[in-house]
């Protein structure tokens, strides 16, 4: 979905402004797999708080330093849907990693 809206993406993007996964990401695994969801900063700040990607939590790049910098690897990560409960989205626990 996300490929078709901004075309194609490479596999590795060096670090640096061009990075869209800004300064840091932490990457969620389930079950040992890793379940394509980030929690990362960001090279487009305006669009923080949108829903314009496939499920990724985008975040200003401090906010994600100082995140990254308090979770360790192997942590207990549960996303809420906003608002609290909502029949269509379940609550969402992975591993940080």
């Amino acid at each position: 979905e996300i490929q078709e809206r901004l075309g194609p993406y490479p596999s590795r993007v060096s670090g640096g402004p061009a990075n869209p996964l800004g300064a840091r990401a932490i990457y969620l695994y389930e079950g040992g797999k890793d379940t394509l969801y980030r929690i990362h900063g960001t090279n487009q700040p305006e669009y923080i708080g949108q829903a314009i990607s496939s499920g990724c939590i985008r975040m200003t790049n401090e906010d994600v330093i100082d995140l990254y910098d308090r979770v360790r690897q192997g942590t207990t990560v549960v996303v809420l849907p906003p608002g609290g409960e909502s029949p269509l989205m379940r609550p969402f626990a992975a591993r940080a990693s």
